[in-house]
């Protein structure tokens, strides 16, 4: 497929991701990707062993996976996370391919048994549609009998737990400033992301898409998946009013 030459977007500022790096990543978010792929592996019962992580960040289901013996493919935008994730890699002693790509531009027809999106990296773009493309590119890419496992902050989540700021201290001692507002009729957040560092201060601004439960049902159907199951966990609790997460599970044919 070729891929298409696009403007430079948010997501595009290099800088954003090494400033907040500690912030996105903790050493604990890394430590429980184990724990976390055996949920998903449990939740989902998926037969195979090829895996794509789609936006795979520094990798850490990705090196989860391929420890299970799975065959990974990780894709993401940012080359400071992917050169994180090559070391992460061969520290490891282990055979992961990596490729720097948009999500909207990649696509391997019919070979993954598994497909991740994790940790809200879905809902960057300004064009909601661009979304639905990823959603529909993941099907293409699955083999049949094969699953889609999606983990947001979902709309309803969000709703109850909104702050318009917050602050905090990085484990390296910055100060993180974060303000958020809702906009566009409840479909988009702004955020503004202040970093003091040292005395110096760096500002980001980005806004993410958020989307009920029912609105990626709806978006995982359009696309073909069939069985689509909502989540409030990855324990697989229900989606009710207890849920801290949105896990939306789909298969691409009847769940095996």
């Amino acid at each position: 497929m070729k891929t298409q030459k696009r403007v430079k977007e948010w997501f595009d500022n290099e800088a954003l991701w090494r400033e907040t790096y500690l912030h996105v990543f903790p050493e604990s978010r890394m430590a429980i990707a184990p724990e976390t792929v055996d949920k998903v592996l449990k939740l989902t019962g998926v037969q195979g062993k090829s895996a794509l992580d789609l936006c795979c960040g520094t990798g850490r289901c990705s090196l989860a996976l391929a420890n299970l013996g799975f065959s990974v493919t990780g894709v993401d935008r940012t080359k400071f996370f992917l050169d994180k994730a090559r070391a992460k890699a061969r520290a490891a002693h282990l055979k992961i391919e990596w490729i720097r790509k948009d999500m909207r531009d990649f696509v391997r027809p019919d070979s993954f048994d598994l497909a991740l999106s994790m940790f809200t990296s879905f809902g960057y773009f300004d064009n909601r549609g661009e979304d639905a493309m990823v959603i529909a590119n993941v099907f293409k890419s699955l083999r049949r009998g094969s699953a889609f496992v999606m983990d947001v902050m979902g709309k309803e989540i969000t709703a109850k737990v909104f702050r318009d700021s917050s602050i905090e201290t990085l484990p390296d001692g910055a100060t993180l400033v974060e303000k958020r507002r809702v906009i566009d009729d409840w479909t988009r957040i702004a955020n503004e992301w202040t970093i003091i560092r040292k005395g110096r201060v760096m500002r980001f601004e980005f806004n993410l898409n958020v989307y009920s439960g029912q609105e990626l049902r709806e978006l995982f159907e359009r696309a073909g998946f069939v069985d689509v199951k909502l989540y409030g966990n990855m324990d697989g609790a229900p989606y009710g009013y207890t849920a801290n997460r949105l896990i939306v599970v789909g298969w691409k044919s009847k769940k095996p």
